[in-house]
């Protein structure tokens, strides 16, 4: 599998004029290799060109990374540094020459790059948007797989959160019983934000000792990972009474939901999945409570590319995974987001979830 990502990135390198491409310990990493070194102070990278590709390598870190990968290590120690090792990968990879273009990995350590660019003073540089990027915005069946398997099991956590709720319960202790329910299943929690009442108007609310009382609106967003991927979802739930005005504020974004699923194609730009559900939002009345895009990409990251915003030109295509999420934050009250991971296939967004977006309600 890496070997044909490999493959497929000198493809794109050469379609978009890049001469070398340089990746630091990242997801992007091991997107690419599957390999995660450690990662301090000490420079790590892999650079490839259109010919060859090697690995900048702490020679401490040489042995237990070497099962990992056949590219050559270019090692260096602590006592000489890395310029040496780095100027020998250069010079293998044919990089001492005038109009080169590197792309630079956007997440890596400020010092690393910079360690590159002092090699290269002259190159053009870029970030990797339109190569690895470019790529693993694109799922592959592996992934989408994995994707798939990850928004099942959360479907799973999701329930044994509704499952825990009762007047007198803390936010704390759903969250617990969310991670256990992660934990039970082979997956690793990525995050829980469990919000009662009016801590759902924080879209981005720490879960807390908050007690849980009746006739309350319940928000819990969730994720976790397993075999490499992550999951995130978005439900609501009301225990006992539903307070006034809750059911509207659902029916709005359900059509809102539904509006930016139709939107989702190849070839329509992010930016008009987006206005599919804030117009949506907007006509209700409830404009001014929309805080954030609509959506996210998803993969190894749990916020990647493409990003579903009012501004992204970014043309939708077909593997790439997104969330699709709006939501209504009525301060002092309650919030509520709905929440679904989908990937473009066939010409429509196909949502991963197989748990109904309609609010949970809890008797007392």
């Amino acid at each position: 599998m890496y070997e044909e990502r490999l493959a497929r990135l000198r493809e794109q390198m050469a379609a978009t004029g890049t001469d070398l491409v340089v990746v630091g310990p990242s997801s992007h990493l091991v997107w690419l290799t599957g390999m995660s070194p450690h990662g301090d102070e000490r420079p790590v990278l892999l650079i490839v060109s259109k010919d060859h590709a090697g690995f900048l390598m702490p020679a401490l870190n040489a042995d237990s990374q070497r099962p990992y990968t056949k590219l050559p290590f270019y090692t260096w120690t602590d006592a000489d540094g890395p310029n040496a090792a780095l100027a020998s990968l250069l010079g293998d990879l044919g990089a001492n020459r005038e109009n080169l273009t590197i792309a630079l990995d956007e997440t890596m350590r400020a010092d690393f790059a910079l360690l590159v660019i002092d090699a290269l003073p002259g190159a053009k540089r870029k970030f990797l948007t339109d190569t690895v990027g470019y790529l693993r915005a694109r799922k592959d069946d592996a992934e989408y797989a994995a994707l798939k398997m990850n928004a099942v099991l959360n479907d799973g956590a999701m329930k044994a959160g509704f499952a825990a709720l009762k007047p007198g319960v803390t936010e704390l202790e759903v969250g617990q019983a969310i991670r256990d329910y992660y934990l039970a299943n082979g997956a690793k929690p990525e995050f829980v934000s469990v919000c009662f009442g009016e801590n759902g108007a924080f879209p981005h609310h720490h879960t807390g000792s908050r007690m849980l009382k009746a006739n309350e609106a319940v928000l819990i967003d969730i994720g976790g990972r397993k075999d490499g991927y992550p999951s995130d979802m978005t439900r609501v739930a009301v225990i006992g009474d539903k307070p006034e005005g809750f059911d509207e504020v659902v029916g709005v974004l359900e059509r809102a939901v539904q509006a930016a699923l139709a939107a989702a194609k190849p070839g329509v730009a992010a930016k008009e999945v987006d206005k599919a559900a804030r117009d949506v939002i907007t006509a209700a009345g409830y404009g001014e409570f929309f805080l954030h895009r609509t959506g996210h990409g998803l993969g190894i990251d749990v916020h990647e590319p493409p990003y579903i915003t009012g501004a992204s030109e970014t043309i939708l295509d077909e593997g790439n995974v997104f969330s699709i999420e709006p939501g209504i934050y009525l301060q002092g009250r309650f919030g509520v987001r709905l929440e679904e991971i989908v990937i473009v296939r066939g010409n429509q967004a196909e949502v991963l979830s197989e748990l109904s977006r309609s609010p949970v309600i809890v008797q007392p």
